[in-house]
């Protein structure tokens, strides 16, 4: 049991929602405080589990049919496991939410309460935003993006202990010009990252009956959907100041990685496969380059 929970919670995934809470929270101003801690580990496991165990119990019929799932980019649940995981998922969320509900700003209760509602959304039968072409992207997005939005919407509150309010660099004691363009920038970024995964699924989906942006716009079209959201982003990020916009050139990688598939049809969709692999180790790599910003951010 604890395998396959492992897996549905998408382990090489886990930093691209916990880094983004984490790297907001200090250029806020915020110290290494018990909101900072707790928000890391919440949206480190319990908040993917959440996301990705519900997916997986959802898109249970295509996922049977997708070849890339049942490893680490996602576990085929037997149905046995459905129950279990959702409990586990509620669970494991459970006592972050409520400390968070009882001791943050309202701004913070809000966003929180819109990030775990995004989170149900995207999967769940009923609601099934994955399954409604362009809103896939954005929901998705959010995913990734609402823990930065947490993470100012704490410390611009007032919590966040002593250090909240410093002036620590690009963002500074509230969000600014640079600290607004890098939101944007990374929801951006996020909405080309679920569309250009979406065309390898072209095939599964479609025959397991599953709407999506790429079923919808074909891989051609998705793909360069993709290629102009990276490429937006990057140039967001070129805007910001030194040192912030060495990120364009993160965000120019996405796009040369992603390009490469313009010329793809749906019968070759699965083909992005390869330049999925390598948006992986992009993530981690584009995370150096911030963590490297941060520090240098931080000395100057």
């Amino acid at each position: 049991m604890l395998k396959h929970l492992f897996l549905s919670s998408r382990p090489l995934s886990w930093v691209n929602t916990a880094y983004p809470f984490g790297a907001a929270y200090l250029l806020m101003g915020g110290g290494l405080s018990l909101d900072f801690w707790l928000g890391c580990l919440f949206f480190l496991v319990p908040y993917n589990l959440a996301m990705y165990g519900i997916n997986d119990v959802f898109d249970y019929e295509s996922d049977m049919r997708n070849p890339r799932k049942g490893g680490v980019e996602g576990s085929v649940l037997d149905p046995a496991l459905h129950r279990p995981t959702l409990r586990a998922a509620v669970i494991s969320c459970l006592p972050f939410a409520l400390y968070f509900l009882v001791s943050a700003p309202w701004a913070a209760k809000a966003t929180l309460l819109f990030s775990l509602f995004a989170v149900v959304a995207y999967s769940a039968k009923g609601l099934r935003f994955k399954e409604i072409p362009i809103l896939d992207s954005v929901t998705s997005s959010l995913h990734f993006s609402t823990p930065a939005w947490f993470a100012v919407a704490l410390l611009a509150g007032g919590a966040g202990g002593d250090a909240a309010g410093a002036d620590v660099g690009v963002l500074g004691s509230g969000v600014s010009a640079a600290g607004a363009l890098g939101l944007i920038a990374f929801f951006l970024w996020g909405m080309a990252s679920q569309a250009f995964g979406a065309v390898q699924d072209i095939g599964p989906d479609r025959e397991a009956g599953l709407k999506s942006i790429a079923t919808a716009l074909g891989a051609r079209g998705t793909v360069a959907v993709a290629v102009g959201l990276y490429a937006a982003a990057a140039v967001l990020m070129g805007l910001t100041p030194f040192p912030l916009d060495i990120m364009a050139v993160v965000g120019l990688a996405y796009t040369a990685n992603t390009v490469r598939f313009l010329s793809i049809d749906d019968a070759s969709a699965e083909r992005t496969r390869t330049g999925w692999q390598v948006f992986l180790w992009l993530n981690y790599a584009a995370g150096f380059v911030l963590t490297i910003i941060l520090l240098a951010d931080a000395l100057l």
